[in-house]
């Protein structure tokens, strides 16, 4: 199926605190967020028209870009609105928006203390991050070349975009190879994260997370501790090293994009999704779309 070049749609989209005709969101080829990384972004998706932990979403932008070194002009109930905003005047119900936060033109250089802070928002319709299958089935993951830096060498704790450039190496290399996505461990050589999703892992009906001390603590993530905690499971942060793939008998990866997708295989190990996977499943699906007190009543 072809998909249309995110440069050339229909549409409108948030920028700079007004909406501008889609093709003409634009920025120059010497804007520094593109030849630095001066950059932040939020992944962000809406359920029946409304943005699942909308102010969550903005409140850590914000957060991000401070820990940049720069402040977003805007306050968080107003990109909240400007959100809010694209969804409507694109017709937008159930979708994916992304805000994003960059260092404009002024200065060209490591040091662009004058640059204006840019923001824009768009949103668009968004499929399956996985195809229907792979996530009945369990998607397919192999071991990353690259690992997540340490936090005392990245600002680690920003969803800062120039983090992302290890994880499209990486899952560009495991799709080449057949696999849906790659397993990053950190510095120290612990199970870190999928490229773009946390992982969990359940060992004898106990679920294990890696402790999030050198990557993103996702929202969705948070989410999903709630929901198994509320289950009656037990959760357990820690530190987890590769060798304990070995002994885990379910795993499952959870993000905006990804919502709760099992994972079936990590190279040489299986994994088949169970009982706790699938409850979670439906749990969360039952939780953005507005359907969590029919569940518990039901």
């Amino acid at each position: 199926m072809s998909m249309l070049p995110f440069d050339d749609r229909d549409g409108h989209i948030w920028f700079n605190g007004a909406l501008v005709p889609w093709r003409e969101a634009k920025v120059h080829v010497l804007t520094h967020g593109l030849h630095y990384g001066s950059c932040v972004f939020e992944g962000e998706r809406a359920y029946g028209a409304e943005i699942y932990k909308m102010t969550e979403h903005h409140e850590r932008l914000h957060e991000s870009a401070r820990l940049l070194g720069f402040e977003i002009p805007y306050s968080v109930a107003e990109i909240d609105e400007g959100a809010l905003q694209v969804l409507k005047v694109n017709g937008i119900v159930d979708g994916y928006v992304r805000p994003v936060a960059w260092r404009g033109s002024e200065m060209m250089g490591v040091s662009a203390q004058s640059n204006r802070i840019n923001l824009a928002i768009a949103a668009w319709e968004w499929p399956a991050y996985f195809s229907p299958e792979a996530r009945l089935k369990g998607i397919r993951m192999t071991r990353a070349q690259w690992r997540r830096p340490a936090p005392d060498t990245a600002p680690t704790k920003s969803k800062a975009a120039g983090l992302y450039m290890i994880c499209t190496l990486s899952k560009h290399k495991a799709e080449s190879e057949g696999y849906n996505d790659a397993l990053m461990l950190d510095y120290r050589g612990r199970i870190a994260e999928a490229t773009g999703a946390n992982i969990f892992l359940v060992q004898d009906g106990v679920i294990h997370t890696p402790d999030p001390d050198c990557f993103l603590d996702g929202l969705t993530r948070q989410t999903v501790i709630a929901l198994a905690r509320a289950r009656g499971y037990e959760v357990v942060e820690r530190a987890i090293m590769p060798e304990e793939l070995a002994k885990t008998q379910e795993v499952f990866i959870t993000g905006t994009a990804v919502e709760v997708t099992p994972v079936s295989e990590i190279d040489e190990h299986r994994f088949t999704p169970g009982e706790i996977t699938k409850v979670l499943m439906q749990d969360y699906a039952d939780l953005v779309n507005g359907r969590a007190k029919e569940a518990s009543a039901a």
